[in-house]
């Protein structure tokens, strides 16, 4: 999972994400920046570095790494990550020692058996107070931490659990967050989940995630290219005269029309693409039928409750529930 991008984002959005982390925080913690840095003579590339507020003391510098390599489900060790990470900080220090006072260092892994297995020649540093090791899987329930926080250990939850979990998260967003933060968080949620189930469609994780049309970044996308296109299109009818009003409304609620079908077929053709994963065989073209004729929001009530199927069975109970067969 490319975790690396997701932890970036976090902290682009939250600086402070860091130090929530750290038994002892800097005071001046909500005051640092989040930022990529360069060193010259030989160059590095330090991509995780929070810099302390601009004052006329000098601050301490937190270089950030997280361990997030993976091939399928199998974690990949980076048994070079302390040379670097010692060899960089250091040199990035060096060059700098006149605006900073002191250092320190947060290695952030999924779990312990991802740290690199020789540690010996770091054995002072590593054990000292200026180098911070967080295994994300020893941090609580997910449900009890900060919300930044849960969303770090959502990217290491098993995928029987994640759906469970994301959805969580999601009603918590709704509830805590303004409408504008919301949206963020909501977009990094399904981003990581998109991530972990790299077999589904972006559509299909949105509904097995329970979120609604109007929420996904595909609507919106949608959204805007249609209000480009309606004004474009009303600029060129506003050009025509004579036109008659009953032709001009004969088309709008065409559009509408059209718009409806293509949202509904999607999400049948999506639903019926889980359901077949899920169920691990393909549904009978009346079951498909079926389906096909529910309404949007039975639809939608589907996309989350197919999570809980284990067979047919199951399915056919559902839509006997909902007094359609």
């Amino acid at each position: 999972m490319r975790r690396d991008s997701i932890f970036y984002k976090l902290f682009q959005q939250s600086p402070s994400l860091l130090f929530e982390l750290l038994v002892n925080p800097p005071a001046n913690a909500d005051g640092y920046r989040f930022d990529s840095v360069a060193v010259k003579e030989p160059k590095f590339e330090i991509d995780g570095v929070f810099l302390p507020p601009d004052t006329a003391d000098a601050g301490v510098v937190y270089f950030s790494v997280r361990v997030a390599c993976r091939r399928q489900v199998q974690f990949q060790k980076d048994e070079r990550l302390y040379e670097r990470l010692f060899a960089e900080s250091l040199l990035y220090f060096y060059r700098n020692r006149v605006r900073y006072s002191d250092w320190q260092a947060v290695v952030i892994y999924p779990s312990r058996t991802t740290e690199q297995s020789d540690t010996h020649p770091y054995r002072a540093l590593l054990n000292s107070e200026q180098v911070h090791r967080v295994y994300l899987d020893e941090l609580g329930d997910i449900r009890q931490l900060p919300l930044l926080l849960a969303l770090m250990v959502l990217t290491t939850v098993a995928e029987d659990q994640a759906p469970e979990q994301a959805r969580y998260l999601l009603t918590r967003t709704r509830q805590q967050q303004s409408q504008a933060s919301s949206r963020a968080i909501i977009e990094m949620i399904t981003t990581i989940m998109v991530y972990k189930f790299e077999t589904l469609s972006r559509a299909e994780v949105e509904l097995m995630l329970g979120i609604t049309l109007q929420q996904t970044r595909v609507y919106r996308e949608i959204k805007e290219e249609g209000r480009q296109e309606g004004r474009q299109e009303g600029r060129q009818e506003g050009r025509q005269e004579g036109r008659q009003e009953g032709r001009q409304e004969g088309r709008q609620e065409g559009r509408q029309e059209g718009r409806q079908e293509g949202r509904q077929e999607a999400t049948v053709k999506l639903i019926v693409r889980l359901l077949t994963k899920r169920l691990g065989q393909e549904l009978s073209e009346e079951m498909q039928a079926t389906i096909s004729h529910l309404p949007y929001e039975v639809l939608e009530n589907l996309s989350v409750a197919l999570l809980d199927f284990t067979s047919l069975a199951d399915l056919q109970a559902w839509l006997d529930a909902q007094e359609i067969t």
